[in-house]
């Protein structure tokens, strides 16, 4: 039978339609489109090879709106991804994409973003990069004061996303109207032809790092027990989210490739400071870096405001630890899922330092990948099991989605430079269902799910 929303309890529907697309387009829109671009541009090996990943990349995206838009019709309660895969495939793959997603997915998610926030920081202040123990501190210090403010509402959340969300879309058009309005790069043309073919694995490669750039839009289905007539509002909050992201992404990485040309973006140690230099040299760096600290702090605040839901659900169901279920009774949000998520990331970011945070970014999104193409196979299961109205196209495009994730996971396994991160990725899922069969096997479900 599936679930309604009358069938959420404790949490506020206080958040709208415009809340619910915020979350999306913040969740989405990080730090990702300031450097992804200068990595996909090196293994695409050109700068067409490199837009036509980020259009792969959209394309995956919008099948995955699709996808996820019918999934929010079909189960608009808080944490609804985990209800979709418990339902759809059994106990143990909820819990093994609830566990991967608290312990790899937002908590390292939250590592890369808390550190790349406070570096940017650092240079918008001083104009010069900080050093390792000023960005680790402030990287911490960020991350709990989103905990409290967290703590305190979800209306407080979702009103510094929403806040965010409009500096940070200012800030790219301004790069995108730059690019309109000064001369191409003088090596633009013959920089696009670039330096060797694009490969299956190339391109496959390059999409999973796309990937890490589009990915966010399920963000509000995990919050769907806290939005206004979610049944509606949560659909057209994700169509609407990722339409507009990937519109935004093609245009920059336009402007990226026309400012600086292939070898330029390919170059770029600071990819947004070097396309903003290209008019303004002396403030280019603290303006850009002022940009990218502004949309960290966004999506880091994305994080706090949706992951924790997903524990919470999955406690609230009776499969997990029993204190991660509790509410706060005066705040009515999931204090204590909250409060896990700031103490597991703040690890990873003050355990790994600055030298090996990039490693977690290939990682984390194959582990995404791997729940992202289960959670497209199960939509045709749960239409078929509810016996639901709708169209039956939406299950081949989730079918398709599915595939292309897993494709994406197939390419960056067979690209040798990022291999051994992606084979971690998919070891962490081994470990988490061994923390399942030696903790949580047998416990009973406190619903009387499968």
């Amino acid at each position: 039978m599936p679930l309604t929303p009358d069938r959420t309890p404790g949490l506020r529907r206080v958040l709208g339609l415009w809340d619910a697309t915020c979350v999306v387009v913040g969740a989405i829109v990080g730090v990702g489109i300031f450097f992804s671009p200068r990595d996909v541009a090196a293994i695409g090996g050109s700068a067409n090879g490199a837009m036509i990943s980020w259009c792969v990349g959209g394309v995956i995206a919008l099948l995955g709106a699709i996808t996820f838009a019918e999934l929010g019709r079909l189960r608009p309660v808080a944490g609804g991804q985990y209800h979709v895969l418990r339902d759809a495939f059994g106990r143990p793959v909820a819990f093994l994409f609830v566990f991967c997603n608290l312990t790899a997915i937002q908590a390292g998610g939250v590592a890369i973003i808390s550190i790349v926030c406070a570096q940017n920081l650092g240079v918008a202040l001083h104009g010069v990069a900080p050093d390792e123990r000023w960005v680790l501190g402030v990287a911490t210090v960020l991350s709990w004061v989103l905990v409290g403010a967290n703590v305190i509402g979800v209306r407080a959340g979702a009103g510094l996303q929403n806040a965010t969300v409009v500096l940070k879309l200012v800030a790219i058009a301004a790069i995108v109207a730059l690019a309109i309005a000064i001369p191409p790069a003088a090596t633009a043309a013959i920089d696009a032809i670039g330096t060797h073919p694009m490969t299956f694995a190339s391109l496959f490669a390059g999409v999973t790092l796309t990937l890490f750039a589009y990915g966010g839009w399920q963000q509000v289905l995990w919050m769907s027990g806290e939005v206004r007539d979610a049944h509606h509002t949560v659909p057209r909050a994700i169509l609407f989210g990722v339409v507009a992201v990937v519109a935004v992404y093609l245009a920059v990485n336009w402007a990226y490739f026309h400012l600086l040309g292939y070898g330029g973006v390919r170059a770029a140690d600071a990819l947004a400071a070097d396309a903003i230099s290209a008019a303004s040299p002396g403030l280019g760096r603290r303006i850009a870096a002022g940009v990218v600290a502004i949309s960290a702090f966004g999506v880091l605040n994305a994080q706090f405001l949706s992951g924790p839901r997903l524990t919470w659900a999955m406690a609230e169901d009776g499969l997990f630890f029993a204190p991660f279920a509790r509410l706060s009774a005066r705040f009515a949000t999931p204090w204590a899922a909250i409060v896990l998520l700031g103490i597991l990331s703040t690890a990873l970011t003050l355990g790994l330092g600055l030298a090996r945070t990039d490693l977690l970014t290939t990682g984390v999104v194959v582990v995404d990948a791997s729940f992202f193409a289960l959670t497209g196979f199960a939509l045709p299961i749960l239409r078929r099991r509810d016996a639901v109205p709708g169209h039956a196209w939406v299950g081949g495009v989730a079918i398709v989605f599915a595939i292309l994730e897993l494709l994406a996971i197939v390419g960056s396994v067979l690209q040798k430079d990022v291999r051994l991160v992606a084979l971690t990725g998919l070891a962490w899922i081994v470990a988490a269902a061994l923390t399942w069969w030696i903790w949580f096997a047998r416990r009973a479900p406190a619903n009387g799910a499968l």
